[in-house]
């Protein structure tokens, strides 16, 4: 017997939320794990009955449990599906939260080191980020990154130049940097500050304690990790100013900051958070061209399923480009954070059924496809997808017809 077989203590899940699941089936079309393996410990509801009978039933503390739950997207398409309102994404968090704490087997030592030096140096310190951004600037020139690794065309121009940023006290709005994003891509940045400039915005960004939201952590059940970069966020962005964020995935975070830390100014905080297509299309969307360009509109799972706002960003991006939609009713594309690091066979299989509906919608004409995070771009471009945020197109849109810089893309060319 190994410590796997019997759990310290119960996973200490809400019970009256665990119990709320009544098993109808209507989350199973809409789970991208369970979609691509048929399994029913891959789906929802497989997963809640896995958690009841841990907590309920003293069922083992297994490899096996550990693995059902860390092969979870963490989509939240369930949710939106679910007449019962069962907070999976809670019940989720709380799971792998003890996960982390009593692990039931112990992780290969490459996997724990990569954990670390990921989750506890490098993402949370901005200068090293921007560091190891560097070492990936240079190994891309040198040929050295393939593309099936989705990382965008880093810019030494663009790391070595700050953020423009209107002075805090007579700023109106906050913008929020984040940590991979800045550092990746932090051109999408860029044009989210020119678009809200046109529309009249005042835009401050935090110099210090913005570096990581703690989404990624709170996934990984880092949680202690995640409250601390959430205080350090809170923190870096004081007053009543909106704080937009251009990361779909972010956002959804920090809208639950409440939550995560059960305070006043948390749950204060949480209210001004905006994305940035949702705070455009309240604010207004500043003169652009019709530009004629189709363009295939991705939702971010945390945009659609989490924030409910992905209806903003047809209405920002439509004076000017043509909107095309997909036919899968926004199933997940499979990136999940370190979802498509951890879990690689489910990613790519799960990004396979997602490619092959931006390939219906786009028909025999070449398109750019559209997403509003990080994560979901990276991952369709490592399949050959161009890729753009919101903020960029628009920025695109805003420039004069004579304007010689080129339409901003994420990733290589359309399949």
């Amino acid at each position: 017997m190994t410590r796997a077989d019997v759990a310290p203590t119960p996973l200490d899940l809400d019970e009256d939320e665990l119990v709320a699941c009544v098993a109808c089936g209507l989350c199973l079309p809409h789970c991208p794990t369970y979609r691509v393996t048929g399994r029913e410990i891959a789906s929802p509801r497989g997963r809640l009955a896995a958690m009841r009978a841990v907590q309920l039933e003293g069922a083992p503390w297994s490899g096996e449990f550990a693995a059902a739950m860390e092969a979870c997207v963490q989509c939240r398409a369930c949710e939106a599906a679910c007449p019962s309102s069962v907070p999976f994404g809670r019940l989720m968090e709380g799971t792998r939260e003890r996960l982390h704490a009593h692990p039931p087997e112990r992780r290969a030592w490459h996997r724990r080191a990569a954990e670390w030096l990921a989750y506890r140096v490098v993402v949370p310190r901005h200068w090293l980020l921007f560091a190891v951004t560097w070492l990936l600037l240079v190994a891309q020139r040198l040929r050295l990154v393939p593309q099936r690794f989705g990382l965008p065309r880093l810019r030494a121009r663009s790391l070595g130049r700050r953020l423009p940023s209107d002075a805090p006290a007579t700023a109106d709005t906050w913008l929020f940097p984040g940590c991979v994003m800045d550092a990746w891509q932090r051109d999408v940045h860029r044009a989210a500050i020119d678009v809200m400039h046109a529309a009249g915005a005042r835009v401050a960004v935090p110099r210090s304690g913005a570096a990581c939201c703690g989404a990624l952590h709170m996934h990984a059940g880092r949680a202690d990790e995640a409250r601390t970069l959430a205080r350090r966020v809170i923190s870096s962005m004081p007053g009543t100013q909106p704080v937009v964020v251009d990361s779909a995935g972010c956002g959804a975070a920090m809208r639950d900051y409440g939550r995560w830390l059960g305070t006043d100014d948390a749950v204060k905080f949480a209210s001004r958070v905006r994305d940035f297509s949702e705070w455009l299309a309240t604010t207004g969307v500043p003169h652009v061209r019709a530009t004629g360009e189709r363009v295939v509109v991705q939702d971010p799972c945390h945009l659609r399923n989490v924030q409910h706002c992905e209806g903003a960003v047809r209405d920002v991006l439509r004076p000017a480009y043509q909107l095309v939609e997909t036919d899968d009713n926004g199933l997940c594309c499979g990136a999940g954070g370190a979802f498509s690091l951890t879990e690689p066979e489910l990613a790519d299989a799960i990004r396979g059924r997602k490619a092959a509906a931006l390939r219906r919608a786009m028909g025999d004409e070449q398109a750019r496809v559209v997403s509003a995070n990080p994560g979901c771009s990276m991952h369709l471009a490592a399949a050959g997808f161009s890729v753009a945020h919101p903020a960029e197109l628009l920025a695109a849109a805003l420039a004069r017809p004579d304007d010689r810089h080129a339409a901003p893309t994420t990733g290589g060319e359309p399949p």
